[in-house]
């Protein structure tokens, strides 16, 4: 019996709560809707990603492509090794929807060729950030980490044409070593290399995109050459590594050729994840 007289009360205390949520709607307060911190807020500034797979990484590049990067694979004669040439090595990752990559090596009589493709699918775990928003900032880290040099101003007084991509001057800039393809002779120990082929950001790929092209020598063994090619198209980070080591000692892998290349690889990716 003693319960129910509690009853009562708590109906008057219920309906007070009730009546004062009302009156501070009646008297122009602020609704519970409007609330800053609101999930409609978040869920519309925290959008997905445009992408919610991957590529197969080693169908990704065909034999066309590969003939051109890679082009010790048109001389091996043997039909098994060829085949195994095409078909690369997938590169070791615990989560096959978040990051996937394919690598090839290939010896020719003129150089060693390696080719490494890598995609990564950014989600951001931060209801507050989109998935955009994450790999925007993932792909600036990788861009810093690259350490690219900074454009120059364009010297239009002095008659000099700039490049369309940097904005850097087009006269000849000091290079670490000449720049010559395998089967040709060595170049001189001084040499120049034009700036629209110094390592730069590319405007005509992705959202952002850079490249990055190092020349490394190891003593008395032929230097090798690394050109980069990294976009990023929304939430999709895409790397491509292409690496020549000539046979010949004194002989530099041709730079121009080899972004050609990298750079062509990378337009067919971009559209592949377009389609």
């Amino acid at each position: 019996m003693q319960r129910k007289a509690y009853v009562p009360g708590a109906a008057a205390l219920l309906a007070a709560l009730l009546a004062g949520c009302t009156g501070s709607s009646d008297d122009g307060g602020t609704a519970d809707n409007s609330n800053p911190g609101d999930s409609s807020t978040a869920s519309a500034a925290a959008q997905p990603g445009r992408y919610r797979t991957l590529p197969e990484p080693c169908g990704a590049v065909g034999q066309e492509t590969l003939n051109s990067l890679l082009p010790g694979i048109k001389q091996l004669t043997d039909a098994e090794q060829r085949e195994k040439a095409y078909a690369g090595e997938p590169t070791l990752t615990y989560d096959t929807d978040r990051k996937v990559g394919c690598r090839w090596k290939v010896e020719s009589t003129d150089a060693t060729d390696h080719l490494l493709v890598d995609f990564e699918r950014v989600v951001s775990y931060d209801n507050t950030v989109s998935d955009d928003s994450e790999a925007e900032q993932l792909f600036l880290t990788k861009e810093e980490a690259a350490d690219l040099p900074e454009p120059t101003p364009s010297e239009s007084a002095s008659g000099a044409s700039s490049s369309p991509t940097t904005g850097v001057d087009e006269a000849a800039a000091p290079s670490d070593s000449p720049s010559t393809s395998p089967s040709g002779s060595p170049s001189p120990s001084v040499s120049t290399t034009p700036s629209t082929l110094q390592p730069r950001l590319l405007d005509d790929l992705g959202d952002e995109a850079f490249l990055d092209d190092a020349l490394s020598s190891s003593g008395s063994t032929a230097q090798q050459r690394t050109v980069t090619v990294a976009f990023r198209t929304s939430n999709v980070i895409v790397t491509i590594e292409y690496v020549e080591q000539p046979v010949t000692v004194g002989v530099v892998p041709d730079s121009k050729e080899m972004q050609d290349k990298a750079r062509k690889l990378a337009s067919q990716l971009a559209s592949t994840l377009s389609d």
